[in-house]
This record gives C-alpha cells, structure tokens and sequence, in this order.
C-alpha cells in the first residue's frame, strides 16, 4: 500500500479532505437508514438530516462546521476535475459527460456546504428545498418541463451507470458490479480484492438505486406538470419501504449509503489525485471563461 497522508499540495490536501466529509455525510445517512429499517430510529433521512443528527451529538456544531469546511473543498475539487480534466477524462463525449457531471455535482455540495455552516451557526438549514424549488421554477416557464425531463433522465442514467449498464459505466457493466471502482486507489490487488472494491462496488449500487428513484421522480414531475413530485433521496427511501419487505430493501439501501461513505473515506486516504498547481487551476479557469466569452 501507498498512502497518501498528507498530500502533496495545497488542492490534493483539500480534496481528500472534501472526500473524507462527504464520506461521513453519507456514512450517517446509511446509518439513520438502516436504524429506522429496523426500527431502531426515526425516519431515513437524506443530507441534510444527517447533518442535524451530527449537529445533535457532542460537539455537534464544531462537527458540522468542520464538514461545511470538507464539503467545500470537495466542491472545488468537483471544479477543479471539470475544469482542468484533473482525472484524464479527455474530451471524448464520456470524458465530456463525467467532467459536467463533475460541475454540477461541485454546485451541489457547495449548497450541502452552506446548509452545514448555516447549522453549525444556529442559523437553520437555508434556501428552502432546492429541487422543489428549482422544479418548480423550470415548470412555470414555457416549455419547462422538457429541461425538467432531460435532468430526470440524466439522473436514471446516472442510476444505471452506477450500477452497471449506464454510459458512466466502464465497458459494457459499470461501477457497481464488474468496473473497477478500486483503480485510482494506491492499494495492492490483495487489499482491493479483499475488502475496498467490495466496499465500494456495494456503496455505488446503493447510490444507483436511489439515482434510479429520484430521477424517475423528476420524469414524473415533468409529465404531471407538479413540481410536488420532484422528490429526494428521503422520499426514495420512503417509496423502498413501503414496498413488501420493504423495511429489508431500506436496510439493504440504508448499508449500502453506509458502505458509500465507508469508501469515501477510504479514497480520502487512498485516491491518487493528481492535483494541479493552484496556478495551474487559475489559468484553465480562465482559458474556460475567455472561451464562453
């Protein structure tokens, strides 16, 4: 094994840092999943109501604004990657469809940013319910739904990416199940075998699964025309346990959210990241934004 402890710049050392957040972000849904899967808890939550379970324990408020700071550098490294093509994605239409996939997800952990620091302030979560909201908003506009639809379906298809047959996948069977989750890990083969890549290919089905939700969810919206049917992750557990047995498919779900957060901080300490200089980020950035204008 190579670990990488303390990173070799300024952005590798925030990335892993944002990896080890989002890891435990993901770590505390899994949990609070399959406690109320059991009926050991209350209700599966998404989140942000991970973040008010950890801002309820010891230390909550230090806790969620240490997250806040780890879920912002995982967002500028989500920017870095699309920006700069950190990961060698290229410029084919999959190096293209990851490296926006990476954009829109560093948009979206900078909002779970501000929700935490706005908890760890006393502050309250901010902003209202994004996905209503912004839901609601595309459909009020003429021929709103449509874009609604397309981000419905490019959710599913990154639900099926995940597990195993989408345009995210690696070959013809993607994350979940054959791709190697496991090859930017500096891990021998013995311990990838043994215990990462099941790790990991357990937590991106589970996260496949509620891809496959919420975005259904979003075609509905756009189909009814209701932006009461855009629906998150809580509402995907909610829908997997009201199916028969479905307090054992929210447990299988809720492990597997846990397992996904197991590996995210098995990549902040693992990952190879070949991080750019910070110099080096300012002028990608800036070669994007001269060729928007």
């Amino acid at each position: 094994m190579t670990p990488f402890p303390g990173g070799r710049n300024t952005i590798e050392r925030i990335a892993r840092l944002g990896y080890g957040a989002r890891g435990i972000v993901y770590g505390v849904v899994g949990a609070l999943a399959l406690l109320a899967a059991l009926g050991q808890g209350g209700r599966a939550g998404d989140s942000k109501d991970a973040l008010r379970a950890v801002l309820g324990g010891p230390f909550g408020a230090v806790l969620v604004g240490l997250i806040a700071l780890g879920l912002v550098g995982f967002a500028l490294w989500r920017l870095v990657e699309g920006v700069t093509d950190a990961d060698r994605r290229g410029t084919s239409a999959k190096g293209l469809a990851v490296r926006g996939a990476h954009l829109i997800s560093a948009a979206i952990y900078l909002g779970l940013a501000v929700s935490a620091a706005s908890l760890s302030l006393g502050l309250g979560t901010s902003g209202g319910d994004g996905m209503h909201d912004g839901t609601a908003w595309l459909l009020a506009k003429p021929f709103g739904r449509w874009p609604v639809a397309l981000g419905g379906l490019g959710v599913i298809g990154g639900g099926f990416g995940f597990l195993g047959k989408g345009v995210l996948g690696k070959g013809v069977l993607g994350k979940a199940w054959r791709g190697d989750v496991t090859d930017r890990l500096a891990l021998d083969a013995q311990a990838r075998d043994r215990w990462a890549g099941p790790i990991g290919r357990f937590g991106y089905a589970a996260r496949g699964i509620a891809f496959l939700i919420i975005g259904g969810f979003l075609v509905a919206a756009a189909w009814h025309q209701r932006s009461s049917d855009a629906k998150g992750l809580a509402e995907a557990f909610a829908l997997l346990r009201a199916q028969p047995y479905g307090w054992i498919l929210l447990a299988l779900v809720g492990a597997g959210h846990a397992a996904f957060g197991a590996f995210g901080l098995i990549q902040a300490r693992y990952r190879h990241i070949d991080a750019p200089d910070i110099d080096r980020v300012d002028d990608a950035a800036g070669a994007a934004v001269r060729a928007l204008t």
